[in-house]
């Protein structure tokens, strides 16, 4: 647990040192005054949307859960799936595997088993932005090459996932490596249990519900736009920018996508909505960043704050 908390502190306190210079970017006391403006009814219309966004994607985590026959109480579910958003801000995500390790510890569930659910969340996550991203390259031409190269990187891996034999013969290959032999047949094992998770009946049910979760967060990020007095950015352009730009930062690697994020976003918006400056751009951004991600944040820091119960081991 001490880990995690160092892992959460290292990169909160990385966030705070890019806000910083981001900030200045648009000179402090411009952004403060942009800030101050801010109409609040926006704002919590947005975290009442993001927690929208959580809800769906709990439904889709409990019932993979299901799926894979590692069946728990909803109330710890729910509690371990909290947990994986205080690891939000870890690059790639990869913090959230931590629910793997929680019901292990808490259930006695083998991490093999859960580990599939978890990237099986990112990769339909994945698909659901590049979908909305998608319809907004083919109404408004923004952010193309985000949402063609989210596109490449979500077939190549739909392609990988369906051609079982060949990936099979590569982890064969990989099994003879020094160092990585005694991996192997977890590694195989890991394949397959995401493999059928990627089947089509269980990826079109995700996935349809993650398109509306993550939805919710797109029009969070058009309501704080138009909070801001002036600003105007129509849905459909929001929902493209959000969903490009988030996938520009699951495609960096780094901690929450943070800065790529932010910057790609502030620059759709001043050279895309109409009557934006940069300071309001930016300002928006930032408050959007608050509402989401930093939002998903706090709420796991809580849960992972608060002891767990255990159930019998399997």
């Amino acid at each position: 647990m001490r880990s995690l908390w160092s892992r959460v502190a290292v990169g909160v306190a990385l966030a705070l040192a890019a806000y910083a210079a981001f900030s200045f970017v648009a000179d402090v006391r411009t952004l403060g005054d942009r800030l101050a403006r801010v109409a609040p009814g926006g704002v919590f219309a947005a975290l009442a949307l993001s927690l929208g966004n959580y809800f769906l994607r709990f439904v889709r985590w409990d019932g993979y859960l299901r799926r894979v026959d590692a069946v728990v109480p909803r109330r710890l579910s729910a509690h371990v799936f909290l947990c994986g958003l205080g690891l939000s801000i870890t690059p790639g995500k990869v913090g959230e595997l931590v629910k793997s390790a929680l019901l292990r510890e808490a259930a006695g569930i083998p991490a093999t088993r859960t580990m599939p659910v978890v990237i099986a969340e990112r990769v339909t996550d994945l698909i659901a932005l590049v979908l909305l991203a998608l319809v907004g390259v083919a109404l408004y031409g923004v952010a193309t090459e985000l949402a063609v190269a989210g596109a490449i990187l979500v077939a190549l891996g739909l392609v990988a996932l369906m051609a079982r034999p060949v990936a099979h013969r590569l982890l064969a290959l990989l099994a003879r490596v020094p160092g990585v032999r005694r991996f192997a047949p977890r590694l195989a094992a890991l394949y397959d249990g995401v493999a059928a998770l990627m089947r089509p009946a269980p990826l079109l049910w995700a996935t349809s519900l993650a398109i509306p979760a993550w939805l919710c967060e797109c029009v969070g990020f058009a309501l704080v736009v138009r909070a801001f007095p002036g600003a105007e950015v129509s849905f459909g352009l929001a929902t493209a920018i959000y969903a490009a730009t988030t996938i520009a930062g699951a495609l960096s690697f780094l901690p929450g996508g943070l800065i790529v994020t932010e910057a790609s976003m502030t620059l759709l918006l001043v050279t895309s909505a109409a009557a934006l400056d940069q300071p309001t751009a930016i300002a928006a951004v930032l408050v959007t960043r608050a509402c989401t991600l930093w939002f998903a944040v706090a709420l796991g820091l809580v849960a992972l704050a608060v002891p767990r119960c255990k159930l019998p081991e399997r």
